[in-house]
């Protein structure tokens, strides 16, 4: 009986022996392949960051080896740089630094991208490079020639000694704080070096990308957590009683406060509050919404009659868009006939009642502090109509203040209309007849 089961089993084992190893070893085959696709990538991302970093080296001392007249040799320098700064960083993100502080470098090449672009990008006849832009690019021929060196070191090391970058994946991984890793260290000292360097003044357009937005900033005394429950029941008309404030980020950049109405298992209203002038920075409303049942222009109508009944007047919707059983309007300030498209806020409307159940203002109470004056047209809008597409087909016009590339807010003659088949909104310049932008609009977003 037992040589007649052994007989019968062994066999069956043994194929499952081997079946588990022919497994196991295609298993180990598929991870080393991965590995060593994954190990390839790094090292090419890695290589062409070194090579790109020398090429910027160079390029940024051709464009100030020319003479300072030359305008077209200026722009096409500055086109490279902007080029090769953005290899640099889509290299940078093709590594794995996630767990290693490389923010520094990575930040400054961002920096480099933005000015070398609108700086090329601007009419450098009429405007051409300043002292201190020609001054930057001579302190950033000598900051990119410091970390071309430090990154060609450790691209001969990692030749020379046959590195590998999951090696120093794994290293970065370790909790133990002394490490050795020579790629590691290497780019930690790239990182370190450009911490050090002396902030440049890159000009208005270019810090106003990188200008952090801080509630304390804004105008108006701070307010207490009474005074943000009154608030907040004079805007949902619910008893200040059942309010819960709670105080968010105390003592940092983005002291706030929400306020909480709880109105059963499914659904309560929270609203948002700077500490600052207790102003709304959001409301939001969680009940289910049920089928759709209002039209675009009951959720539009709904939409207005809501801003107007919290205080929000001369604001007029811009876009309009339909996502299942919400709808998502943007609205922008209108002042006198020009649309102030910086105060902008979005207001979400339930399809299924037409009531208002989302508003997003944070745009709105940051920009509608300033105080602006509309600045007077150099052009008729019959004059900014010659600048469209002779087949642009128009289907309206109006004044708009927008921001544009450079991070200047400049007035504009917005034209809506189709070509190719395509709807397009299109914004001249008032003052010199350029095409600032050019927005296609989604059949289901265009309002007029």
């Amino acid at each position: 009986m037992y040589k007649r089961l052994s007989s019968v089993m062994f066999p069956i084992f043994a194929v499952l022996l081997i079946g588990a190893l022919v497994w196991g070893y295609q298993e180990n085959q598929e991870k080393n392949a991965i590995l060593i696709k994954a190990e390839n990538q790094y090292q090419r991302a890695f290589h062409d960051l070194s090579f790109h970093m020398d090429k910027l080296h160079s390029e940024i001392g051709n464009t100030l080896a020319v003479n300072s007249t030359s305008q077209g040799m200026h722009r096409k320098g500055l086109m490279n740089v902007w080029r090769l700064t953005s290899e640099a960083q889509n290299e940078i993100n093709q590594l794995p630094l996630t767990m290693l502080p490389f923010n520094e470098t990575e930040e400054f090449l961002s920096r480099i991208s933005n000015f070398a672009y609108q700086a090329s990008m601007r009419d450098l006849t009429n405007e051409p490079l300043s002292e201190k832009e020609v001054g930057n690019l001579k302190r950033l021929y000598q900051n990119s020639s410091e970390i071309t060196k430090n990154l060609q070191e450790v691209q001969q090391k990692v030749l020379s000694d046959r590195l590998r970058w999951m090696d120093a994946e794994t290293a970065m991984a370790t909790e133990e704080e002394t490490m050795d890793n020579t790629i590691v260290d290497g780019f930690r000292t790239v990182n370190k070096k450009v911490q050090e360097y002396p902030e440049l003044d890159w000009g208005p357009s270019v810090s106003s990308i990188y200008a952090k937005r801080s509630v304390k900033k804004l105008d108006g005394v701070p307010v207490s957590k009474e005074q943000i429950q009154s608030k907040a029941a004079k805007f949902s008309n619910a008893d200040s009683s059942k309010i819960q404030v709670q105080e968010n980020g105390k003592g940092t950049d983005w002291e706030s406060y929400t306020a909480t109405i709880n109105q059963g298992k499914e659904s309560k209203l929270m609203m948002d509050f700077t500490r600052n002038g207790g102003m709304l920075i959001s409301y939001s409303d969680t009940r289910p919404i049920g089928a759709k049942k209002v039209s675009r222009s009951d959720a539009m109508a709904k939409a207005d009659q809501f801003l107007v009944n919290k205080g929000y007047k001369d604001m007029k919707a811009v876009n309009y868009d339909e996502y299942g059983n919400l709808a998502n309007l943007t609205y922008v300030r209108k002042q006198g006939d020009t649309l102030i498209y910086p105060e902008k806020m979005s207001v979400r409307v339930g399809l299924d009642t037409g009531d208002v159940t989302g508003f997003q203002a944070s745009d709105y109470v940051y920009e509608h502090q300033k105080q602006r004056q509309i600045p007077k047209a150099a052009l008729t809008e019959a004059q900014a109509r010659k600048k469209l597409n002779p087949d642009f087909e128009e289907s309206y016009a109006r004044k708009s203040l927008i921001e544009n590339d450079y991070s200047k807010e400049v007035l504009c003659y917005e034209f809506g209309g189709r070509i190719n088949g395509t709807k397009y909104r299109i914004y001249i310049n008032a003052n010199t007849g350029v095409e600032e932008a050019v927005e296609e609009i989604k059949p289901v977003n265009a309002t007029s």
